[in-house]
């Protein structure tokens, strides 16, 4: 078991041995409020970098924004975004993405559940165990490689049915729509219209950017059905 670890002299983190000893302190009144701490493949990863307001912040609400009103006006199931704990023991993985989408057939299959609070009283939550349908992830400067790298096969080994992946630190705007194939993601069909599809909201999407008035960034993410393919 490894020892304690001190952050900034003032944030620390118990010893942990494995999946289910970080479960526990995780999902417990102790664990650390601020910053994101997931565990990786027997990795403790921490980012306590604040989150940036318009690379980061903007583009979750615009996708939370649509995604909501789609999920809603269909009522295809749940979506979730900061501080949800998911946790998948075959995939050793507890994260806390910044946008989770389970549908009600998952749900009702069983292939994951939502983890009751110790104690309180009916529907108060506090984890989902199993794989979520999608898990969107938007890059910040601290979890570039977690993102791009160990999460993708993190989320595929999990489960996951898509991934979606969002950099906006840069001029140019990165958004990519990923399925999950036999041994790892694939991207997702692209039209000429650089829309791409999304097999678990079934519509095509694309997430544009612009300048507003005060020369702040402002994000809208499109809809598109295909009327000829009726995808």
């Amino acid at each position: 078991m490894a020892s304690a670890i001190l952050i900034q002299d003032e944030l620390e983190i118990p010893a942990i041995g494995d999946l289910d000893e970080f479960r526990r302190w995780a999902t417990s009144d102790e664990f650390l409020e601020p910053g994101r701490i997931d565990f990786v493949a027997g990795r403790i990863e921490v980012d306590m970098s604040p989150e940036e307001l318009h690379t980061h912040g903007k583009p979750k609400v615009e996708m939370i924004r649509v995604l909501a009103n789609r999920v809603l006006e269909l009522d295809l199931g749940e979506l979730y975004t900061d501080r949800t704990r998911v946790s998948c023991p075959q995939a050793d993985l507890s994260v806390e993405p910044d946008i989770v989408f389970v549908t009600n057939e998952t749900l009702d299959s069983g292939k994951l559940r939502l983890v009751p609070k110790v104690g309180e009283a009916d529907d108060r939550y506090i984890e989902l165990e199993g794989a979520p349908d999608l898990i969107a992830e938007i890059v910040s400067d601290g979890s570039v490689r977690k993102d791009t790298k160990r999460l993708p096969g993190s989320y595929w080994r999990a489960g996951v049915r898509e991934f979606w992946l969002v950099d906006a630190r840069r001029e140019e705007l990165f958004f990519r729509i990923h399925h999950r194939g036999p041994s790892k993601y694939d991207p997702a069909p692209v039209d000429d219209d650089s829309y791409q599809y999304s097999a678990v909201f079934g519509i095509w999407y694309r997430l544009d950017r612009s300048r507003n008035a005060r020369g702040r960034w402002h994000y809208t993410l499109h809809e598109k059905q295909h009327e000829e393919t009726g995808r």
